[in-house]
């Protein structure tokens, strides 16, 4: 298994962390950001971490029938992890708003399924997703994702997440911003709000 410390190198050769003011997806503000895109675009870098995560999903979850990722971020971790696991992927997309499944993808009825992102933070995206898999009358697994950011008192998951890192950045509420960061401009990097 890859160790943190050589998880962050990756990050960081691939300048996946990035420093400056930026407004999660989530609303909340913080003085770093994860662009794992960045990372992915070196899939033979990205593919040590993915294999590393692959292998704490499979300590953790023993009988995964399919892989549920929320758009954009979580489709290529999503269908890397099910490439790894030989498990079918597939992702959900927002239409107006919330997130639903096209392209002829569906859960079937009593199936255990994984929610696997990119980036977790307050977990917003991924509870969202757990909607899809009650309205298939399936079971959730539980969730995993490259970079756990999340922190006890903004996490709205209450069950135990699965990473490859886990990263302690504080996060803040717009009115709630220290002095150094409202010094910044802010970037908005997610993709919720893309349309």
């Amino acid at each position: 298994m890859l160790s943190l410390k050589n998880s962050l190198a990756v990050l960081k050769k691939t300048d996946a962390l990035k420093e400056g003011h930026f407004k999660l997806s989530s609303g909340l503000h913080s003085s770093k950001y994860v662009q794992c895109a960045k990372l992915l675009s070196y899939p033979y870098k990205a593919n040590k971490i993915c294999k590393s995560l692959a292998n704490k999903i499979k300590k953790n979850f023993k009988k995964i029938d399919i892989i549920l990722s929320p758009a954009i971020g979580g489709i290529i971790i999503g269908y890397e992890i099910g490439r790894i696991l030989k498990k079918e992927t597939i992702f959900c997309e927002r239409i107006n708003g919330k997130f639903k499944l096209r392209r002829g993808f569906y859960i079937k009825p009593k199936s255990n399924v994984l929610i696997i992102e990119d980036v977790i933070t307050t977990g917003k995206s991924s509870l969202e997703c757990t909607k899809i898999i009650k309205s298939s009358k399936s079971k959730l697994l539980g969730f995993a994702c490259l970079i756990d950011r999340s922190n006890k008192k903004k996490l709205k998951i209450k069950k135990k997440i699965i990473s490859q890192i886990k990263l302690d950045i504080p996060t803040y509420k717009k009115k709630n911003l220290p002095d150094f960061l409202k010094k910044i401009p802010i970037s908005s990097p997610g993709s919720r709000r893309i349309r």
